[in-house]
């Protein structure tokens, strides 16, 4: 054990303590679940939610997380492409940038609870079943990001129970360094035995899966020069085992073949099998003019899928565009919504190959366009491009998933063409 990874266990500890009255200000309530609501993912449309954006004044002291550019968040600088519609929120925090009639533009906090309640809200209103609540370790290894981390799940575990929507916690590896899968394995036990965040609510709303409740591990396999290896990950993956749980895996879209954004190891394959749910990272991969050829990868996929006895969860996502996360080095609006047909083509393909359920990638990712959330038409002006909204109406996304999750479960017929909003 190297002193750096000493360092993060007391980092672990520190943040344990002090996390305390985080918890009990959450009144984690006594008792067994009444019931678990979630009992497996299939059948549900559940979406990736990020709740990592912050603002100077929100009180968590880190400044414009998500939003900033080299330590700025002002016109040239900035990490978003879509601007959120912020007319909802009953708290909002101005921003340098301004609108064309000289407003100033407005932002929302992941850290505030009406955030998360409101988000929430518009997936019950709009029939998105659930979360995964990104936890990552570059956040979690450090004392104040773990606070907040720690913050916002509490208020999306009461949100989800207020809203009656399904939640899982899924762990994003990315930046982890050999020797800190011990910070996910400590950081999970602080959740279900400390905090009891997960199994002591009155009616529990965390998704479960083949009967067990369900933990995602993202960043599986990429062949991207990742630190860990499947060593690593696998010391992971035996400890939520033994305690239990069933384990979503997050893997390249080239898992199968082990080919592309892919490691050609075969550990890869052994690891999927010792888990439930498999899902592959899409996001990117293909436009509306690939996506046909992509598909019949998903199929085959599917296929693997059913002769290992593991699930397949796609993703599904609108479009894609980071060109100010780049500082322009990529082009604005890569991969084009084209109004929702984009989107729609792979709800639509997903059914057919055999999906039983969707992943929405992500709910408030607007650093990378993939946003479903209500984002606006009257985005600031100025030396930052923003992505046009098509002009379609700010939930229009929103109302595409409702109409996906219909499809899905056989309420709608299956159809390639794009709903016409009533």
């Amino acid at each position: 054990m190297g002193n750096g990874t000493k360092r993060n266990y007391a980092v672990i500890i520190a943040a344990t303590i002090s996390l305390s009255c985080v918890f009990a200000a959450h009144g984690t309530k006594s008792g067994k679940p009444e019931l678990v609501k979630y009992q497996s993912c299939n059948g549900l449309v559940l979406t990736g939610y990020q709740g990592w954006f912050n603002t100077p004044d929100d009180g968590a002291g880190l400044g414009w997380k998500h939003y900033q550019k080299s330590g700025k968040f002002q016109p040239g600088y900035c990490t978003i492409d879509l601007w959120p519609d912020v007319s909802d929120y009953p708290k909002t925090y101005p921003s340098p940038f301004v609108h064309a009639d000289g407003r100033p533009a407005h932002v929302f906090s992941s850290h505030d609870e009406s955030t998360i309640d409101l988000h929430f809200n518009w997936m019950k209103q709009y029939g998105i079943d659930g979360a995964f609540m990104q936890r990552f370790l570059t956040s979690i290894r450090n004392p104040r990001h773990l606070e907040n981390s720690d913050h916002i799940l509490m208020h999306a575990l009461d949100a989800a129970e207020k809203y009656g929507r399904g939640i899982c916690v899924m762990y994003d590896l990315s930046g982890m360094q050999a020797g800190e899968e011990r910070i996910v394995i400590e950081d999970w036990k602080r959740l279900t035995r400390e905090a009891n965040c997960i199994t002591s609510r009155k009616d529990n709303h965390y998704i479960h899966h083949n009967g067990k409740p369900l933990v995602g591990v993202w960043g599986v396999g990429f062949s991207n020069g990742r630190a860990y290896n499947f060593d690593h990950i696998e010391r992971i993956v035996d400890f939520l085992l033994d305690e239990g749980c069933g384990i979503l895996l997050g893997v390249p879209a080239r898992w199968r073949t082990l080919t592309g954004d892919a490691l050609g190891d075969v550990r890869l394959h052994e690891m999927i099998r010792k888990c439930d749910i498999v899902l592959p990272w899409l996001v990117g991969r293909f436009n509306m003019t690939s996506y046909a050829r992509f598909q019949q990868e998903i199929v085959q996929d599917i296929e693997w899928c059913d002769k290992n006895g593991v699930d397949y969860l796609p993703v599904l996502y609108p479009g894609f565009s980071w060109h100010n996360l780049q500082q322009g080095a990529a082009p604005s609006d890569a991969i084009p919504r084209l109004g929702g047909r984009f989107f729609w083509a792979q709800a639509a393909g997903a059914v057919q190959a055999g999906a039983k359920s969707f992943y929405l990638a992500m709910f408030d990712e607007i650093d990378e366009g993939t946003a479903f959330f209500k984002c606006t038409n009257d985005p600031p002006v100025g030396l930052s491009p923003f992505v046009s909204y098509e002009g379609l109406p700010t939930d229009h996304y929103l109302w595409l998933a409702g109409q996906a999750a219909l499809m899905l479960r056989g309420e709608k017929p299956v159809s390639t063409e794009l709903p016409a909003r009533k």
